[in-house]
């Protein structure tokens, strides 16, 4: 009977983790195995919350669609802040390895972080 109750409750902790699968260009988070990938933000017009740009190496055309993360739903997924998703991404097994910033305009600039696989 305990067997049983254990071997439920594993199930049950499966079905969930795979439930909450954040994808970039319909790749799991937990699936690319590039040494290194890089972060940078966005914010939506008339909104607070941010949205991230992540590349790991693919080919992207429209970065809307093959490098913004994305929730279990294959809507955006907003983050607080460029940090916030850092922390996120720590559990799949990255650290921050390079910060910079690129300038786009004269007065604007995009902070650009570089993580690294542990």
């Amino acid at each position: 009977m305990k067997k049983l109750i254990v071997f439920s409750a594993i199930a049950v902790c499966l079905a969930f983790s795979e439930a909450k699968a954040q994808t970039v260009n319909g790749v799991r988070l937990s699936e690319i195995r590039s040494e290194y990938i890089e972060v940078s933000e966005f914010k939506r017009y008339l909104s607070e919350k941010i949205l991230i740009k992540l590349e790991y190496g693919q080919k992207v055309v429209d970065f809307r669609k093959d490098a913004v993360i994305k929730d279990d739903d294959g809507k955006d997924l907003e983050f607080n802040s460029l940090i916030d998703c850092i922390n996120k991404l720590k559990s799949y097994g990255y650290e921050l390895f390079q910060a910079y910033t690129q300038k786009y305009e004269e007065s604007n600039a995009i902070k650009i972080y570089i993580l690294k696989k542990k």
